[in-house]
């Protein structure tokens, strides 16, 4: 069976948008993976088709009903019972690479879309969502995360990336930014791509792509070097290679923190 994705949501009409596009697109046209979405206010009790109402204890905006949200939960996991079930919420742990791995290698997500404040907690707790954030800020629906969670997750499927053996050294792969690329013309306004990636010399050049990937990493995202970011490649280079690591790869010159 393909991967599957299935999106609750007030705005089914939001979808595929950006996956029915590019690798996506042409995977989901090719059927090596299957988006379905179900309208959340199809499982609405009364005539005005309602949603959501005011929260427990006053305060601002409306709340997503669990009785209306439990209806969509139930239908979507008797369909497809073995997917991950996820609330997209911005108070959620972060979405993180090793988490899309880990959710690419299963049957498929389902994935609730909150709006308003949020879903009534009793949900959450008795359909066992896992809530995930996209990031530290707040959008209007989770849409738009879902579509970002989909395309994440979608990218790692066998057959859809070429190449797959570039994948493992995208960024948040082994806790390191991906080192910075360069092409053709070899001059670009008097900026000349390093000679280390013309030398033809492919164990220097890896170990100048994991240098300046470790650069990178520690003047933006040094949270990821204390999580061990490197330490595997560095070790496999030194293993298979003459580096000892401590040493520029293109000079010789003790490698300096920037």
């Amino acid at each position: 069976m393909p991967w599957q994705a299935t999106v609750l949501t007030l705005f089914p009409e939001m979808f595929p948008g950006p996956l029915g596009v590019s690798l996506a697109g042409r995977a989901l046209e090719d059927r090596l993976w299957r988006l379905s979405t179900l309208n959340i206010r199809d499982f609405a009790h009364d005539k005005h088709r309602s949603v959501d109402d005011t929260p427990a204890g006053g305060g601002a905006g409306m709340v997503m009903r669990a009785n209306v949200a439990a209806g969509a939960i139930d239908a979507a996991v008797s369909a497809a019972p073995d997917l991950a079930r996820i609330y997209l919420s911005p108070r959620g742990g972060p979405l993180t690479q090793k988490r899309v791995r880990d959710l690419a290698q299963g049957e498929g997500v389902m994935l609730f879309c909150g709006r308003f404040e949020g879903l009534d907690q009793r949900v959450i707790e008795g359909r066992q969502l896992e809530e995930i954030s996209i990031g530290d800020y707040v959008l209007s629906g989770g849409e738009i995360a879902a579509m970002v969670m989909i395309d994440a997750c979608v990218r790692l499927l066998p057959g859809i990336i070429g190449a797959e053996a570039s994948l493992s050294e995208e960024s948040f792969e082994n806790n390191l930014l991906e080192y910075p690329h360069y092409t053709r013309p070899r001059v670009w306004e008097g900026r000349e791509i390093p000679d280390v990636l013309l030398s033809g010399d492919h164990e220097r050049i890896a170990r100048w792509r994991l240098e300046q990937a470790e650069i990178l990493t520690r003047r933006r995202r040094p949270d990821l070097l204390e999580k061990g970011g490197g330490a595997t490649e560095r070790a496999r280079l030194q293993e298979e290679t003459a580096w000892d690591g401590q040493t520029a790869p293109w000079t010789g010159d003790p490698i300096a923190d920037p």
